[in-house]
């Protein structure tokens, strides 16, 4: 039985639950957030990335360079440019998921359950 616990991740004994927490520490940054926001549909470099997140070229590539260590993000190389991408559906999943919980911070019916019943119809 333990052996199953530590296959499935999703238990609060879990040993994801301290790797679960240095992903939430990675995003816990306005700019990596927007970042991921500006990366959900792909890759682009750093230059269009920081003018898109509103911060300098410098500033991007420090944030990049962490979370390309944390492995949020990925590069390809094309000459001299550099391309960034996320590395895959579950950094944009977790963003887009706490952008959705801080819209119900606002009260009312928050504006994803709108776009939700109007896909139903």
């Amino acid at each position: 039985m333990d052996a199953d616990k530590r296959i499935c991740g999703r238990e609060p004994d879990s040993q994801y639950v301290e790797l679960a927490v240095e992903v939430f520490a990675m995003l816990a940054d306005a700019t990596r957030v927007r970042i991921v926001l500006a990366l959900r549909d792909g890759e682009m470099p750093v230059n269009q990335l920081a003018e898109m997140v509103g911060k300098s070229p410098a500033a991007v590539s420090q944030h990049l360079a962490k979370m390309r260590l944390g492995r949020l993000v990925t590069t390809r190389q094309d000459g001299t440019r550099v391309f960034y991408r996320l590395e895959n559906e579950h950094a944009r999943k977790l963003v887009t998921d706490a952008i959705f919980q801080a819209e119900h911070s606002l009260g009312g019916t928050p504006r994803h359950h709108h776009v939700e019943s109007m896909d139903a119809s």
